[in-house]
């Protein structure tokens, strides 16, 4: 560090203050930008790693990995100009993900500001829709105050992203720093006792209740919480989408996930749901089915909105009981209560149960290439195994087969961006070096982060990344064929060889030409540790379980 007379550099008083708010690591790609800052990551390996990434898309969804993972702001570091723009994939994730992040950016020098100097762009307009709050620090003195409202903004109430701007000749001033900072804590609040009795009348007169938990902000108090509240209170529970780790899948109260392709079944259970309790979820396009299996702005069902942030609450549907609170807060609370009325929902929640059990069963897509993979995966994977994917229809095997175990065993991004599932990977690995980590991820879908090997191997990571390659963009080209038949147009994809690809970072690799070389190349990658990409051969004339493209 620079210390001269007890004054500090801005750049290692701002290190300090993510020391001193927990912060482990901090993603992103170095700049002439943020010089300073890096020069102060110099010597603090014990302290804060800063994770070397290959572009900033990456460094930034690592960063929501992290948020998603610890509960705390995910830390992420870019250059000015295109490294931001770069970056700006990973907070649009954290935005609808409600993600808790703070992005650090480098900017022109103050002198230059509003010039077009090299590289600049006003932040405040570029992330303006996509960030909970820009700012740009031009008085090193009110580093602390910024970085420690910036850790307040993103966990607090919905969590999400936040983007501070560092102005490069302001690092390199000398400061006189304040009082070092408390740690800063997510607030927690509940509602008024009349609003939960309220709750507690309206699930005594129900007749076909359902739970739907999602959204962000979860902890493990809070996960704990919600499956005792359905045990007491004998509810069937489901999830939005990808949020299937809010619940062990094998709990005798869940039901499954509402998401891309909702099934028939989940559709019909909405239909005759007389009361839905959403903790947590914004009720957004993808869980909704395109604002179809509820109907705004007055759901047919008697809808309990559960959210941490009260202009949400109504904005699209319109709720009979709106509870604000933190959803740690509220399930503790209800989770305390005595059984209302179990003895009407238990035998429906058990028939729920079973249509979900045979749903998820392989068996239930006879001649699926791909599903005994996942269910492979399910019965031998290690209940707190972290899978993270990005987008693409292989997701859909993933989701509907896997059976997710413990709390942030599932990473994956509910806003639908390829990609993720690499760097989420990275993350997860640094995070939590003793879990097994798997990224699931389509060839296209891999491409698009696919430099992140590089990251995995540089920092001697352990994880496996497993590609379902159908040599398309096999989302787009079920799109394609349902609006327009064999006209096909810029969905085909050529590949390189992936095995050779990972080899060349130094990964190991293997091609996966059937199911018995799939079992045995898991095997293998789990006892051999370190960076491994297993290669799967896709029919690709199957676009999601059981359904081909004729």
């Amino acid at each position: 560090m620079t210390r001269t007379n007890h004054t500090l550099r801005a750049a290692d008083h701002l290190v300090d203050l993510l020391v001193a708010q927990g912060t482990t690591a901090a993603f992103g790609v170095p700049g002439e930008s943020y010089l300073p800052v890096l020069d102060a990551f110099y010597g603090r390996e014990t302290d804060i790693r800063f994770i070397t990434c290959r572009q900033e898309g990456g460094a930034a969804m690592a960063a929501d990995a992290y948020g998603k993972l610890t509960g705390r702001p995910g830390i992420c570091f870019a250059t000015r100009g295109p490294g931001a723009t770069n970056a700006s994939a990973g907070v649009h994730v954290a935005y609808q993900d409600s993600t808790p992040m703070i992005l650090f950016l480098g900017q022109v020098a103050r002198d230059m500001i509003d010039r077009e100097a090299f590289q600049e762009i006003d932040y405040r307009r570029m992330f303006g829709q996509m960030a909970k709050w820009v700012a740009q620090i031009d008085d090193a003195s009110r580093l602390q105050e910024y970085v420690s409202r910036a850790f307040r903004v993103a966990m607090s109430g919905r969590p999400g992203p936040v983007v501070l701007a560092l102005p490069e000749d302001m690092l390199y001033d000398e400061i006189t720093p304040p009082t070092p900072p408390a740690r800063i804590e997510a607030p927690r609040f509940l509602p008024s006792g009349k609003i939960l009795e309220s709750l507690k009348a309206r699930i005594a007169e129900a007749k076909a209740p359902l739970v739907m938990a999602g959204g962000g902000g979860w902890t493990k108090t809070g996960i704990a919480a919600l499956a005792r509240f359905a045990e007491t209170q004998g509810l069937p529970v489901s999830v939005s989408l990808r949020c299937q780790g809010l619940m062990d899948n094998r709990h005798p109260n869940y039901i499954g996930h509402y998401g891309v392709g909702t099934p028939p079944y989940l559709r019909q259970i909405m239909e005759e749901t007389d009361l839905l309790i959403a903790i947590g979820p914004r009720l957004g396009e993808m869980t909704t089915a395109g604002y179809t299996i509820l109907t705004p702005p007055v759901p047919d069902q008697s809808l309990v909105h559960v959210f941490p942030e009260p202009e949400e609450i109504g904005r699209v549907f319109e709720p009979e009981i709106a509870v604000v609170a933190d959803t740690e807060s509220f399930c503790v609370e209800v989770a305390s209560w005595d059984a209302i009325a179990p003895e009407r929902f238990v035998n429906r929640t058990k028939d729920l149960r079973e249509t979900y059990g045979s749903f998820s069963d392989p068996a239930s897509v006879p001649d699926d290439p791909l599903a005994p993979y996942f269910a492979h995966l399910a019965d031998t994977l290690p209940d707190d195994a972290i899978l993270c994917n990005g987008a693409g229809n292989y997701a859909g095997w993933l989701h509907r087969f896997y059976r997710y175990r413990a709390p942030g065993s599932q990473l994956a991004p509910t806003s639908g961006s390829m990609g993720y599932g690499l760097p989420a990977a990275v993350a997860a690995a640094i995070c939590e070096p003793t879990r097994e980590v798997f990224a699931i991820a389509g060839d296209g879908c891999f491409m698009m982060t696919c430099q992140e090997m590089a990251t995995a191997v540089h920092h001697d990571l352990n994880l496996t990344v497993i590609i379902i390659d159908n040599a398309r963009y096999g989302t787009i080209r079920a799109h394609q064929e349902r609006e327009y038949p064999d006209r096909v147009s810029g969905t085909a994809l050529t590949n390189p060889d992936f095995c050779a690809f990972a080899q060349s970072f130094g990964a190991h690799a293997e091609k996966a030409r059937d199911f018995d070389s799939f079992v045995a190349a898991v095997a293998a990658a789990r006892d051999r540790g370190g960076v491994n990409l297993i290669e799967v051969k896709a029919d690709p004339s199957y676009l999601s379980p059981g359904k081909r493209l004729e």
